[in-house]
């Protein structure tokens, strides 16, 4: 028997307890132990995320109301990452990942062209600045890491070294990964965040608030970190060890890179000008991908729809009816009574930032990274109304801990990661772990002492 399936059991029987045995009010204890049973089985993963999803709303749906059940899929979050897949098929189909590499090899001066450890320190930085950008465009990290996936192989190729070819792979992969943590349309974390929190009553954060915030540290300074961080662990150590890349004679876009380039511009535009407009992020999102898929000017046919995975949806509609079951049924008011136990009268806002990021990175130990969202973020909104602490830094640091993890089952791109077959799991868990741990150490401290500055 599958080991995976004892989460099956399992889940039952912690469902089975709470039920039976947590001093809660019976509707509290029937949305926990449905929220406990989905977590198990996704922790355990017998089957598909999604699978587990559908289960759970379901469960939702018996127990509780239909209108509950699929509360989930009237988030604007949710559409958002949907429309961000199909704009990912479209960046895909456009070749806009070929434009990015010959503009690397373009621009690489001819003089470091046989010299292995300068090439690698050359496009190791390059591709990592690219990967932060393409963060900006695409608003999907699992989609970006799909994208440059096999550009990363190809350049890497040019190594004959296995140190540098992982170097080239997960330097710019993490990049694009840990560094959307400073845009808000970049990560999934940061969309279910901001989602769940103006569910739960809180202010609706815009992605020029995200980016003027987050940006510069948790944006362009973790990026700084992975690289530093990937070219310890990982880099040619034999100048010889590399063979020269051919010249690139244009880097000239194609009329279809073109068009896709200035679709994903437009809606950067409409992102950036939230602050005016007032609408949400995935308004943006789907300008671009009604760009990309209309006929004759688009770059993408309408069949490709039918090859895209939407298998998501399921899982981000469970997250959200979690949320507002939890909320509903008055379990987050409770949990954030019983944490705000353990902390002093009126804790100072670094205490409470720091609390937050430690419940979410332990909570992420035993569960994905977006289910501890759906459970914890209620219950951070309820703890910082009622100790009165703004929550826009609750919110964005609950983010950056949910983009940082030590082992691939934590999260499903660095799974994804894992499956393109070239890197081993202990190298993965080593570069996630040490960038975490330096997030932690350098740039957090960093963040919060902005939070105090200006909150």
């Amino acid at each position: 028997m599958d080991p995976s399936w004892l989460a099956l059991p399992a889940g039952l029987l912690v469902g089975g307890a709470i039920l039976r045995f947590a001093p809660l009010a019976p509707d509290a204890a029937r949305m926990l132990a449905i929220t406990l049973f989905c977590v198990a089985m996704w922790i355990g993963s017998p089957v598909d995320p999604w699978f587990t999803a559908l289960i759970g709303i379901g469960l939702m749906g018996v127990g509780f109301s239909t209108e509950l059940a699929l509360t989930g899929f009237q988030s604007p979050a949710t559409w958002l990452v949907v429309v961000g897949l199909l704009i990912g098929e479209a960046a895909t189909a456009s070749g806009l990942a070929g434009l990015v590499e010959r503009i690397a090899l373009s621009r690489m001066p001819e003089r470091i062209a046989t010299d292995a450890v300068d090439v690698y320190r050359y496009l190791l930085v390059v591709l990592s600045i690219g990967s932060l950008a393409l963060a900006v465009l695409v608003p999907s990290s699992l989609v970006r890491v799909l994208i440059l996936a096999p550009i990363l192989k190809s350049l890497g190729d040019l190594f004959t070294e296995r140190s540098a070819k992982i170097g080239i792979f997960l330097g710019p992969l993490f990049a694009t990964y840990y560094g959307a943590s400073g845009i808000l349309t970049g990560s999934l974390a940061n969309i279910i965040v901001t989602g769940l929190v103006e569910s739960s009553g809180g202010p609706a954060i815009t992605w020029t608030e995200w980016t003027v915030w987050m940006g510069p540290v948790m944006g362009v300074g973790r990026v700084v970190v992975v690289v530093v961080v990937t070219y310890l662990l990982y880099r040619p150590s034999d100048r010889d060890a590399i063979d020269a890349p051919e010249r690139i004679d244009t880097v000239a876009p194609t009329p279809t890179e073109r068009r896709m380039l200035l679709f994903l511009l437009v809606g950067v535009a409409i992102w950036a000008t939230d602050f005016i407009h007032g609408l949400h992020p995935m308004f943006g999102a789907v300008a671009v991908a009604l760009l990309s898929f209309t006929p004759r000017i688009g770059v993408i046919d309408h069949t490709a729809i039918g090859e895209t995975d939407f298998s998501i949806l399921f899982f981000l509609g469970a997250i959200f009816a979690i949320a507002e079951g939890l909320q509903r049924t008055d379990f987050t008011d409770l949990a954030a009574e019983t944490m705000l136990s353990y902390l002093p009268n009126d804790p100072s806002l670094p205490l409470v930032l720091l609390f937050v990021v430690g419940v979410s990175m332990l909570l992420a130990f035993v569960m994905e990274g977006m289910a501890v969202a759906s459970v914890i973020t209620p219950v951070f909104v309820s703890f910082a109304t009622s100790a009165g602490i703004p929550l826009v830094p609750v919110a964005m640091v609950e983010s950056v801990a949910l983009n940082a993890y030590f082992f691939p089952y934590q999260s499903a791109v660095l799974v994804a990661m894992l499956g393109l077959g070239v890197v081993d799991t202990m190298e993965l868990s080593r570069m996630a772990g040490i960038c975490t741990i330096a997030t932690l150490v350098f740039l957090l401290p960093i963040q919060i002492a902005l939070f105090m500055f200006f909150f």
